[in-house]
């Protein structure tokens, strides 16, 4: 049967139009780009050979493309936000794991009180200092780390972070004496810090505004579940070892996530430029069946050589491995300003509400919890051998996953649903939504916890209380974050320094002498009673953000705040 030839030059020429949009799509090198700048020839090219042969030919050039190295691309392809999805998981895994391992190390420790006091003669108000006092560090070294990552990198910093963290567990393992632990302990902790700042920095650089919230999601549910560090403690000494294996197994495991980091996690801060743009004109005759011109629009030549000047070239695997990129630091970024100008932060009440909110969180799940519970089931009635204390760490995984698991999604969704209704405007108060159903959960446990501690209920209710905070500790660590994030994005290293310096803060001050406390008290008085109202007010405070947010951040923007900040903006 034959063939219209007018027909068979439109096939060819949609098939053109379709690799021209493949190869915009999914830029290649040089030799690929052969099909957009000889316009002419590849049209006769296409127009003169069978199909098959022209879908061979393309492949040809492709497989060729791909398997030489590079020294030209697009900003498209290179553009830290259009990394293949795999990428993007590995680097949220990469950091996430860090933040999980350095939860797990600090509040692993806490099964140990009872024990470490007995070892080194002291009182277990005491030896609780060794999980209060890194907590503190744990924070405050976000001042440093951040402006760090900021002026050389998130790469560099991490690696270096992951060293500083590796000796101090290390330190732990040999240490023989409690202020040698102690000081060891602060030195892995304050190495650490910047896992608390790290994977929010990367979840903006690497994921699109719509995927923030769930990729969020699995750095708090990093946090969440570094408690699980005590379960490995706890059965360390019940098989009659010594408490320092738990530290010689998360240093092994430290030493693993640097191999990973130093060959998986490639530097994500990118400094975005605007690329060059083409336009196709097309003009056909009336029946459609010959093209009388197929014309590719480019810039001037002196254009042209600006624009590749502003390109970024693709990096091998090799230069990927660098562990500071010269091309990526930043000669501009003001340090000590940076630090001076994070502390202004705490006068915005979207960077406080995460602070108040993720520092009673830690205060109360990372060291109320694991430092009273020990206590309580280890004692008349309940008489638990001290390797099951760490079970406490299994109640808040489950109420986690009963958080995480359905309802991870649903933020985002409702979120996009809203933004739809508002004529694709997208607030950031549209996420807090999903908070209202949920901000009585966690006082309600507390509430729980309070009355079956002091009244020696049965066990099950310790553990439902405390699964019942994770699952409401799940939304609101998750998405007070995704909006601070969302409402002040320009910015978020200082941010992030304001978020860690306060929230490690409030969470030293929940734990500094809470057994004491609470033993002088009782755990009515103490837990259902003032964490209780202290966490409702907290989080009550949903209403007024979403009342009031929007005209909030408007006000702040004309305030002399702004102006202070209007200078160091850099992303």
């Amino acid at each position: 049967m034959a063939v219209d030839n007018g027909s068979t030059q439109n096939i060819s020429v949609r098939r053109y139009f379709l690799i021209r949009t493949l190869v915009k799509r999914y830029p290649v090198r040089a030799n690929a780009k052969f099909l957009l700048q000889r316009e002419k020839i590849q049209l006769m090219v296409l127009l003169c050979i069978p199909p098959p042969l022209e879908i061979l030919m393309i492949l040809f050039l492709w497989a060729l493309s791909l398997s030489r190295s590079s020294t030209e691309t697009t900003a498209y392809c290179n553009g830290i936000i259009q990394w293949p999805r795999w990428k993007k998981h590995t680097t949220l895994f990469l950091v996430s794991a860090y933040s999980f391992l350095a939860n797990s190390s600090l509040l692993g420790a806490s099964v140990y009180v009872n024990h470490l006091a007995h070892v080194f003669s002291k009182t277990p108000n005491e030896t609780s200092r060794l999980v209060t006092y890194p907590n503190l560090l744990f924070g405050f070294g976000s001042l440093i780390f951040v402006p760090m990552y900021h002026r050389l990198g998130r790469r560099p910093v991490m690696l270096m972070s992951i060293i500083v963290y590796a000796v101090g567990l290390l330190g732990c393992a040999l240490a023989s004496s409690y202020e040698g632990l102690l000081a060891f302990r602060i030195v892995h902790a304050f190495g650490s810090s910047v896992c608390e700042a790290l994977p929010a920095q990367v979840v903006n650089d690497v994921f699109f505004l719509h995927e923030r919230g769930k990729a969020l999601g699995w750095y708090t549910f990093a946090i969440a579940t570094g408690a699980l560090g005590a379960l490995p403690a706890g059965y360390v000494l019940s098989g009659g070892r010594s408490y320092k294996v738990f530290f010689w197994i998360e240093f092994s495991v430290a030493v693993a996530l640097f191999l990973g980091a130093f060959f998986l996690f490639e530097e994500t801060m990118f400094f975005r430029q605007k690329d060059g743009t083409e336009s196709l004109s097309t003009e056909t005759n009336e029946s459609g069946s010959k093209v009388e011109n197929v014309q590719l629009e480019f810039k001037e030549s002196n254009e042209d050589r600006a624009i590749d000047l502003l390109t970024p070239r693709r990096r091998s695997w090799a230069q990927q491995l660098k562990v500071i990129d010269k091309d990526r630091i930043d000669h501009e970024s003001p340090v000590i300003m940076m630090v001076v100008r994070s502390f202004t932060y705490y006068l915005v009440p979207p960077v406080f509400w995460v602070c108040s909110t993720y520092g009673m969180v830690i205060g109360l799940a990372g060291l109320v919890f694991t430092s009273t519970f020990p206590v309580i089931v280890a004692s008349p009635p309940y008489n638990w051998p001290i390797e099951n204390t760490g079970l406490v760490s299994l109640a808040a995984l489950v109420g986690y996953f009963a958080a995480a698991g359905p309802f991870s999604t649903i933020p985002d969704r409702f979120s996009a649903y809203l933004t739809r209704r508002n004529n694709g405007i997208r607030e950031a108060e549209f996420r807090l939504w999903c908070l209202v159903p949920v901000f009585f959960v966690s006082p309600a446990s507390l509430i729980l916890y309070g009355y079956a501690a002091e009244r020696l209920m049965h066990w099950t209710a310790l553990m439902a209380a405390i699964g019942m905070f994770q699952f409401g500790a799940f939304f609101y660590l998750t998405y007070t974050l995704a909006y601070a994030l969302d409402s002040y994005e320009s910015n978020i290293p200082e941010m992030l320094i304001a978020m860690n310096v306060g929230k490690q803060a409030i969470s030293f001050g929940f734990g500094f002498e809470a057994v004491q406390w609470i033993l002088n008290l009782g755990y009515i008085r103490v837990v259902a009673g003032i964490f209780c109202g202290v966490l409702v007010i907290n989080n009550l405070a949903v209403l007024g953000f979403l009342g009031f947010g929007k005209p909030m951040r408007t006000w702040f923007s004309q305030t002399w705040l702004a102006s202070f900040h209007k200078n160091s903006i850099r992303e």
